[in-house]
């Protein structure tokens, strides 16, 4: 009986509850008619955004599409296509109103793609969608015109770019962060080589690469292509010998009865020195190249012969040149090409000029980074514009936008940057390009990051009345250093197209504006300590306790370079 009650008493509650909400002028829930469908459905497409561009080692990659579909009454069904082939259709959902899918697509390919999201509503009304977007090798190549046949770059993988052919791995080499350009460098190890299919390149090629001479071992394999163990022959052999001090590097070249010699050049052994060192043969001569500069030429009988040449040894004398203790090389190795034509002395200087350029966006519909396979996450939805200065497109800001990469391969002790831009003075001061650790003090502040001491900052705010004043800040380890030019530094708002540039050496950090000095300031070199990403268009995340946020400014054919640029070189860039 007294349960009883209880449950009588707790009915009569509820019954006073729901009584009192309507009193308290709260209506119960009532169904709705849903009235006249006015409307078609609307579509958008989150992912792929348009113009995207997948970049990654694999031929086949996987995209997912992202898809939010609103109608006023009711949605009967879904289609979501690529390149014109249904790849899902829907006809259930939970909320029949507005309905936010993620579809999985295996099969993309390198070349130009499409998705397409058709929604229809119960009255037949239809809305289609449509976006573009690209799948890219790894490598576009860099020097098409030049027969460029092989490309290593050795940023933590050992595979060539061009063909996506890994090596056989001996032994155990490894990867240096001490790289010359990109993230990462080759480290030979004791008995530790690549082992590269190859069959050789015709009459006619070159070889270049960044090397870093080690004299221990005092003697070593760098390249050889060989065939047998016996003889020289055929294919070719690059090898060191010398002191802890110096070492000579010839090469060696069969040409089927016989072989030919080329006695080289010395390299002094200077720990952290890079030397770009290139070969060339034709059918009558080789000739060995230091930095570009010639330093020793040998004369062929007869043109190579590559009979029963098979691979490529990298780093090690391999089976085929071990008989004179040429075997394993712990010298560093970097940026490894092979053209398929004898290059002139001219083009091997251009090579180590474009050596110099660690990161290059052209900004040509796309946010790709042309110097390596490099990330580029994209915050807010910055865009394109036609109005560019070099190729077809260039960036346009937009508010709470900017494009961050990783700073890996970048942080050279001597640095450049080089960028054409066309300022928007809304906002009134910007963050343009960043690269500055984070201020740990202040974590979970995002809005009062302002370490300093580490990395640089270049950035504009109000200059002279109708004026924005650029302005560069160098971490040097345990304080700053500001490059601020006044006056100098000042472009007009509606100045247009100019070229920004700023320069960091051992001792000085500069900027330059149309190709003329700004501002100059002496520095005790810049420390990168802490650092990790690169903010382009935006102060944020690392710089913005200044309100240095999202630029809204055209920027076009952005370059970073490995070494501080003369103003010569810089000029060189105007037309």
């Amino acid at each position: 009986m007294k349960e009883l009650n209880i449950r009588i008493l707790g009915l009569l509650s509820f019954l006073l509850v729901f009584s009192a909400c309507e009193y308290d002028g709260i209506d119960p829930i009532t169904p709705v008619e849903p009235g006249e469908d006015a409307a078609n459905p609307e579509v958008t497409i989150n992912s792929p955004v348009e113009g995207a561009t997948i970049n990654v080692l694999e031929e086949v990659s996987t995209i997912n599409i992202r898809f939010e579909v609103v109608d006023d009454i009711e949605i009967a069904e879904i289609q979501v296509m690529v390149d014109g082939n249904t790849i899902a259709t829907m006809d259930e959902f939970l909320d029949y109103r507005i309905v936010k899918e993620e579809v999985m697509f295996d099969n993309v390919t390198n070349g130009d793609h499409t998705v397409t999201v058709t929604a229809t509503d119960m009255d037949g009304n239809t809305t289609t969608k449509t976006v573009s977007f690209s799948k890219e090798p790894p490598y576009t190549p860099k020097f098409p015109d030049l027969g460029e046949y092989l490309y290593m770059p050795f940023d933590g993988a050992y595979i060539d770019l061009m063909t996506l052919t890994e090596p056989e791995v001996v032994g155990d080499p490894g990867f240096t962060n001490e790289a010359f350009l990109g993230s990462a460098a080759y480290a030979g190890a004791q008995d530790a080589y690549l082992e590269m299919p190859f069959t050789g390149l015709g009459s006619n090629f070159t070889a270049s690469f960044w090397y870093q001479v080690n004299g221990d071992p005092n003697r070593a394999g760098i390249l050889v292509a060989g065939s047998d163990a016996e003889d020289r022959q055929q294919g070719f052999r690059l090898f060191r010998e010398g002191s802890a001090e110096e070492q000579t590097l010839k090469l060696n070249v069969g040409t089927g009865t016989g072989e030919s010699w080329n006695d080289g050049g010395v390299l002094t052994v200077k720990e952290g020195e890079w030397v770009h060192v290139a070969f060339t043969v034709t059918d009558t001569e080789s000739v060995i190249y230091f930095d570009g500069v010639p330093v020793n030429t040998g004369t062929l009988a007869a043109p190579i012969d590559w009979t029963g040449v098979e691979n490529l040894t990298i780093g090690h004398g391999g089976e085929t040149f071990s008989y004179w203790n040429h075997l394993f090389d712990s010298s560093p190795i970097d940026e490894l090409r092979l053209f398929d034509r004898a290059l002139s002395a001219e083009e091997i200087q251009n090579l180590i000029n474009a050596s110099a350029v660690t990161l290059d966006m052209p900004f040509n519909g796309s946010y790709n980074d042309l110097a390596s396979n490099r990330d580029v996450t994209v915050v807010g939805n910055p865009g394109f514009t036609d109005n560019s200065v070099e190729g077809s497109a260039a960036y346009e800001g937009a508010t709470g936008s900017y494009l961050t990469v990783p700073s890996a391969g970048l942080t050279t002790p001597q640095f450049s940057a080089t960028m054409w831009y066309n300022l928007n003075a809304e906002p009134n001061r910007a963050g343009i390009l960043v690269i500055g650790p984070e201020d740990t003090e202040n974590a979970g502040y995002p809005d009062t990051q302002n370490l300093r001491t580490s990395g640089f900052r270049f950035f504009r705010e109000n200059g002279a009345e109708g004026h924005q004043r650029f302005k560069l800040n160098v971490g040097t380890g345990e304080a700053d250093t500001w490059v601020d030019g006044g006056t100098a530094a000042d472009v007009p708002n509606d100045a247009g197209w100019v070229h920004l540039a700023f320069t960091i050496s051992d001792s000085s950090a500069k900027v330059y504006i149309d190709g003329e000095l700004a501002k100059e300031s002496d520095i005790a070199g810049i420390s990168w300590d802490g650092t990790e990403i690169v903010s382009i268009m935006s102060g944020a995340p690392r710089f913005t306790a200044w309100g240095h946020l999202a630029d809204t400014s055209l920027l076009d054919d952005l370059k970073f370079y490995n070494k501080a640029l003369t103003q010569e070189e810089i000029q060189a860039m105007i037309p």
